[in-house]
């Protein structure tokens, strides 16, 4: 068990990126993306979100929201944003580091935080903003058994691809789709631990994994950025 987690918390150290995207000027928000060891393999945590929500009612995503003043960083958002909507204890986090960025259909820009948590932990969903609460294999996401690829073209003419999982989750007999930036980052946690090509297309060069994952944000990015200032 701790040997499954060294090896992963080295490889997502080397994939650090700390605070240099953080200058960048878009609103900001991040995510946790909660790892686990159960039955001697790597898990993710993922939510649904309640439909009562204005936003996005129904589906999966990371623990996570909006950054606020108090918030000290990217982490600090993450963990206060669990905290709320599953009820995980801060102290409860063994942080590792921040991915490469992405960013939300609303321009901003969202940070995938990577923390280890306890395969025991009960979550407490808060109803008003989550609805379910499940667990799935990271290797689902180099290897899938329901997998779609939708093409997507921004507003400023980027052209990307958008990948979408179906999960059928044997504890709570229901099928889960996994899409949009939930399912970006969490394909790119899954090649950064597993080094592993994946059943289907993805936009990085896996031989220089680091550089062409900065380079990918870099060119969406640029094309958001080209667009907010098209709109001042």
């Amino acid at each position: 068990r701790n040997s499954i987690k060294e090896k992963a918390r080295l490889r997502l150290r080397e994939f650090d990126v700390g605070d240099r995207f953080s200058h960048l000027p878009l609103a900001r928000a991040a995510v946790l993306l909660p790892l686990m060891v159960r039955a001697g393999k790597l898990h993710l945590l993922l939510t649904v979100r309640s439909m009562q929500l204005r936003r996005s009612p129904g589906e999966v995503c990371f623990p996570g929201g909006k950054s606020e003043a108090t918030d000290k960083d990217e982490i600090d958002t993450a963990l206060r944003e669990a905290k709320e909507e599953v009820g995980l204890q801060l102290e409860k986090v063994e942080v590792v580091c921040r991915l490469v960025p992405g960013i939300d259909k609303m321009n901003y820009l969202v940070t995938p935080v990577v923390g280890f948590i306890e395969d025991t932990f009960q979550p407490t969903p808060n109803p008003d903003e989550v609805s379910n609460v499940f667990v799935m294999p990271l290797e689902y996401f180099v290897k899938p058994l329901n997998y779609q690829t939708v093409p997507y073209k921004t507003s400023s003419g980027y052209h990307g691809r958008m990948h979408s999982f179906t999960y059928d989750d044997p504890e709570h007999k229901m099928s889960f789709r996994i899409w949009g930036l939930t399912a970006h980052f969490a394909v790119f946690l899954a090649l950064v631990i597993f080094r592993r090509r994946p059943t289907f297309e993805i936009d990085y060069d896996l031989d220089s994994l680091i550089s062409s994952s900065e380079n990918y944000f870099m060119n969406l990015y640029a094309s958001v950025y080209e667009r907010k200032k098209s709109n001042i």
